[in-house]
């Protein structure tokens, strides 16, 4: 599998154009993670570097084809004196495969609070996932096995008084990423896709369905580390029509609150005939 490091070396074809490497999987479809993860990588290299992406909003449009490289198309919408907007398209065959718009702020200050990080086992107690019994958390460890993977058990989890469906993790690379911060901004959008709609199948054990990744929502909120334990806190709050929706927030081992995910999923039974 290919690291981190080689999936976000996105290479510039042109001033405002560039091209992801295709990378070796067990998906049928290009990993979505992966996707946001170079388009983000893309719309950087395009910024001042005195801007830091704050958000990103991306729909996925067609699967993509895992076996191919992607191009990236980046237009420059807005340059202002404290934020910046990029769009970038994603694209394989001529077809765009995802869309995405991005934000950058420049350094600034205001008020400031952040929810209470849930009451979770340490990463270093709970089980690695290739040593699970539950297959599809087994194959987390194939599929990434650059990272550290450890899935909080359903009755250790923190739960919220009328949530409907909740799941935790912590992950981290298990080796040392570069220092540049905006490296691990763009890990942080090729991982936040993982697992996160899983979270929705949580009340629904045994049952099969056809499921992708729809849109996929970030707002980076304070500095971390993607090779230093996150806890992602997984919660679905509904499921209807063949889709669910999942909200993520993401805290550092201190407790400080570094991210928040929104993403809606295709979760439709599979279809026999």
């Amino acid at each position: 599998m290919a690291t981190i490091e080689e999936i976000l070396e996105v290479e510039r074809l042109e001033e405002n154009i560039f091209r992801g490497i295709a990378t070796e999987t067990m998906l049928p479809r290009t990993f979505g993670g992966q996707v946001a993860g170079q388009a983000l990588v893309a719309a950087v290299r395009t910024v001042d570097p005195r801007f830091m992406v704050h958000s990103l909003h991306g729909y996925f449009l067609r699967p993509g084809n895992p076996t191919m490289p992607i191009v990236y198309l980046v237009d420059r919408i807005r340059d202002g004196r404290s934020f910046v907007t990029r769009r970038v398209s994603a694209v394989q065959d001529g077809q765009a495969i995802f869309t995405m718009s991005a934000s950058f702020q420049v350094e600034d200050e205001g008020i400031e609070h952040q929810d209470e990080m849930p009451v979770v086992p340490p990463p270093d107690t709970l089980p690695f996932a290739s040593d699970s019994d539950d297959p599809e958390i087994a194959w987390l460890a194939q599929e990434w096995s650059d990272w550290d993977i450890r899935m909080v058990g359903h009755g250790e989890v923190d739960r919220r008084r009328g949530a409907a469906a909740q799941q935790q993790a912590w992950f981290r690379s298990r080796k040392t990423l570069p220092d540049d911060p905006v490296f691990h901004v763009c890990a942080l959008a090729y991982m936040s896709d993982m697992t996160l709609i899983g979270s929705a199948m949580t009340p629904h054990p045994g049952v099969e369905i056809n499921g992708a990744s729809l849109d996929h929502a970030l707002w980076f909120l304070r500095p971390f580390r993607a090779d230093e334990w996150l806890l992602y806190d997984q919660t679905s709050p509904s499921a209807g029509f063949g889709r669910a929706l999942a909200q993520g927030r993401i805290f550092d081992r201190k407790g400080n609150l570094v991210a928040a995910v929104v993403q809606e999923g295709l979760t439709r039974f599979l279809r026999t005939t």
